[in-house]
């Protein structure tokens, strides 16, 4: 067997686990989402709150340590850390609390940058080619916002719920493109093989 075709071999092989790999999580992680919504909630506020931590004691860390740094830069860093310490310890200490609000912020955030973006696209209305198109992308995007807005128990769990099943739908993907890459991989041997032999 040449060089070129056991490395090739390698490099498909290579491909084809890591897309089947990513695809069985993403497929795994969309399960978990659409069969336990509120404990996948949980647990990813748990990863919040453990980053919170994680990150206020590196602030604290840069704080102390760092003497290149005036005295105000290096207080504002130990202020910072003991901040994210807090609110990563809070949310620990009721994660289901913690899961809701975090879940209202990130609904409520996404709310008003929709109504922000269709109120943009409106002052560029003058300036777009498509006016049509700009005019209805801005109507579209400012309603999409104030119905968010005011059902945002709702709207969160449509996002929770299109996470879920876009997770579920391109885990299964991954897999079917890690399995037909494979026929590829056979298929292009083939032709390299064949044009050795010529």
């Amino acid at each position: 067997m040449s060089a070129p075709l056991s490395e090739a071999k390698s490099l498909f092989k290579s491909i084809r686990i890591t897309l089947a790999v990513s695809g069985v999580l993403a497929l795994i992680a969309g399960i978990v989402l659409l069969v336990w919504p509120v404990k996948s909630a949980v647990v990813v506020t748990a990863i919040f709150a453990a980053y919170l931590v994680v990150a206020g004691l590196v602030y604290i860390g840069l704080g102390i340590f760092s003497g290149a740094r005036g005295g105000w830069s290096r207080v504002g860093h130990i202020l910072l850390g003991l901040l994210y310490i807090v609110a990563g310890i809070i949310a620990f200490a009721n994660l289901g609390a913690a899961a809701a609000a975090l879940a209202f912020v990130v609904v409520i955030f996404i709310g008003i940058s929709w109504i922000v973006d269709g109120v943009v696209a409106l002052s560029l209305l003058g300036q777009d080619g498509s006016r049509v198109w700009t005019l209805l992308y801005a109507l579209l995007s400012i309603v999409a916002g104030i119905i968010v807005l005011f059902s945002p128990l709702v709207a969160g769990f449509a996002f929770w719920l299109i996470l879920g099943i876009s997770l579920v739908a391109l885990g299964i993907v991954q897999i079917v493109r890690a399995i037909t890459l494979g026929k590829d991989a056979k298929e292009f041997t083939a032709a390299v093989q064949e044009d050795a032999a010529h």
